[in-house]
């Protein structure tokens, strides 16, 4: 499988013409959806067979951000507003067995909105965890600050939507929540110890089945005092796969958000570099798109293997 290890976006709601030549050319591993690009049910549904028609693949990763609350994307389509995963997660602690029942068959409503369109991987759960100095940047979007509802939560959710043939992309890993900065905005820099993270933010995406997960843009000082997660081989190497125990497709947050500090190229070759798998650019510009897609590299192996895994669990 020949395919660029990048996650793109594009400009507007329908492809360009400039667009279609770089997706047909360059093929990248999948693509991402965002507001900009969805207007309509049927729309949306003509350009995700448009993309997947120029790519040449009728099962390429398309992904989108629907976590309910604050991040929807389909808000032209459903009002979504309501059901945050903090929504859920506060629903979870008056009753947990109506808390979890009504939380599947929420996942599994929206699994089927996501068939109708052709879509295959939504960007949740969020298990991050919620402290006292958390950036509002996560707030609702987390399902608590209770560890274990996140961990009852997020399982809940792979296991839902996994049922429903549909991927996960758990993040932010290894976790956002000892972080009072916003990342799109700054890097923000958590000085807590090991042990801290551990127990807590760390804990909270340990053992997932998740085929997928995102980074978190954040420089754990005491861990690796230089670099930021997404482009710390520590940080990837043995917290998120030995200490997480994290076993898929490692994909980095945004790499034209500000907490990264290079250009988006640059960005790009050190998060593959430190053990990312994938990255992902969320713009849409052509100019960067093609960029990144002209030079970055093909998936490695293991992207490959994990791939073929995906499309057969879709099949």
């Amino acid at each position: 499988m020949k395919r660029k290890a990048i996650i793109t976006s594009i400009k507007g709601d329908s492809l360009s013409l400039k667009e279609s030549k770089i997706l047909k050319k360059y093929k990248p591993w999948g693509l991402i959806l965002f507001k900009r690009n969805i207007s309509s049910f049927e729309q949306t549904k003509k350009l995700i067979i448009n993309i997947r028609k120029t790519v040449g693949d009728r099962k390429l990763p398309i992904l989108i951000d629907e976590e309910g609350g604050s991040v929807s994307r389909l808000s032209k389509i459903i009002d979504n507003k309501v059901y945050s995963q903090k929504f859920f997660g506060d629903m979870f602690t008056k009753d947990l067995d109506l808390g979890l029942s009504f939380y599947k068959n929420y996942v599994s409503s929206m699994s089927s909105v996501f068939h109708s369109l052709g879509i295959n991987i939504n960007a949740v759960p969020v298990l991050d965890i919620i402290k006292k100095n958390t950036h509002n940047i996560i707030g609702s979007r987390s399902f608590s600050n209770n560890k274990k509802i996140i961990k009852k939560l997020g399982k809940a959710c792979i296991d839902t939507y996994k049922k429903n043939k549909i991927g996960t992309v758990i993040k932010h890993i290894p976790g956002h929540g000892s972080a009072s900065a916003d990342s799109h905005k700054k890097m923000p820099i958590v000085n807590n110890d090991y042990l801290n993270l551990k127990n807590e933010d760390f804990s909270c995406f340990k053992d997932t089945r998740s085929f997928f997960a995102m980074t978190a843009h954040i420089l754990y000082s005491k861990i690796d005092s230089v670099n930021v997660s997404t482009h710390s081989e520590i940080v990837i190497k043995n917290i998120v796969r030995k200490k997480i125990g994290f076993k898929g497709i490692l994909i980095s947050d945004d790499v034209s958000m500000k907490a990264l500090k290079h250009d988006i190229f640059t960005n790009s070759l050190k998060a593959l570099n430190a053990g990312c798998n994938l990255v992902l650019y969320c713009n849409g510009k052509y100019e960067e798109s093609f960029k990144l897609l002209e030079g970055l590299p093909l998936i490695d192996k293991f992207t490959v293997k994990k791939t073929s895994e995906f499309y057969k669990f879709l099949s």
